[in-house]
């Protein structure tokens, strides 16, 4: 995730730099700062440079609530997938493409007008009723996902948790101008005043991965998810009801073990889309499906013994 990667991966070709941030399923966050600065070292700015790589960056995880790529020197375009958050209610199929450039965003129009791009009517009602509700949704997602997550790093069925509202993500380590999380969850301030109205939260997104190896994991994984009955099993996130996905048996199920293995998809690795519905519930069930495929196999060791 770091600027040393990337330096690693330019080529005398590149045409694109792309970043996702917060990471899609483990929450990683990058260093936009010093992947701009990299870019901006090794090929030059811009302004010195017209073939100068775009920089591109995909914050759909936070959202414009929580992190404004744009407002990173070196990031050219910013992308987001209005399916999810800024929707928000699973009603839509869409995406944003930003830039400060008016060279891109002069490229970026004559190609929405040659393919027929650009959204329906309906749709784009759709998706300015969600955007006048994503500042208190992403508050609520937030608040309900740190309790969640709380609960998966205390619970002995779980072997880790990704969420960047925990002291044990990775990316959450040092002082208020160094850390990533910091600097990535913005929490919709725009001056210091605003902290007193607008609580830190760190986004909806939480991953975990429950303990076991091999298809003792992925069986666990897949019976925890099936369980649950607050929380619904879909593959989709970012709406006001909570989703849940095991990769290993559903989006990256016909991948070959050993590739997704490499990608950090995890057999047991299971991700979360925390909703808005009362936190409680979100909690009790998670916990309660957990708990019930620890009962289920303790009930099966006892009969065999």
């Amino acid at each position: 995730q770091g600027p040393d990667a990337y330096r690693s991966a330019f080529r005398e070709n590149t045409k694109v730099v792309y970043c996702e941030t917060p990471a899609n399923p483990t929450c990683r966050i990058t260093d936009l700062k010093g992947v701009g600065a990299a870019v901006d070292a090794h090929y030059g700015t811009r302004e010195n440079n017209p073939n100068r790589p775009w920089v591109m960056v995909d914050g759909t995880f936070a959202t414009p609530y929580h992190m404004r790529s744009l407002d990173f020197a070196g990031i050219d375009v910013s992308i987001q997938s209005c399916t999810k958050y800024l929707g928000g209610h699973s009603d839509i199929l869409a995406g944003s493409v930003s830039s400060k450039s008016p060279e891109f965003c002069h490229g970026l129009a004559k190609v929405q007008k040659l393919i027929t791009a650009p959204l329906n009517p309906m749709d784009s009602y759709l998706l300015m009723r969600g955007i006048r509700t994503l500042d208190v949704r992403m508050q609520r997602h937030g608040e309900n996902a740190l309790k969640v997550a709380r609960m998966l790093e205390a619970h002995p069925l779980v072997e880790s948790t990704f969420y960047p509202g925990l002291a044990s993500h990775p990316d959450n380590q040092g002082g208020e101008e160094d850390c990533l999380v910091t600097e990535a969850f913005r929490s919709g301030r725009d001056s210091p005043e605003d902290s007193d109205t607008m609580p830190q939260t760190y986004g909806g997104m939480i991953a975990f991965i429950v303990k076991g190896e091999g298809d003792v994991a992925l069986e666990r994984a897949k019976k925890v998810c099936e369980g649950l009955r607050v929380v619904n099993l879909a593959v989709s996130l970012g709406s006001v009801e909570s989703l849940v996905e095991h990769p290993a048996s559903m989006t990256h199920a016909m991948i070959p073990r050993e590739d997704r293995l490499a990608g950090g998809l995890d057999d047991g690795l299971i991700r979360i889309s925390v909703g808005i519905e009362k936190a409680s519930d979100l909690v009790a069930d998670l916990q309660s499906s957990l708990d019930r495929v620890m009962e289920e196999e303790r009930q099966r060791e006892a009969r065999a013994a």
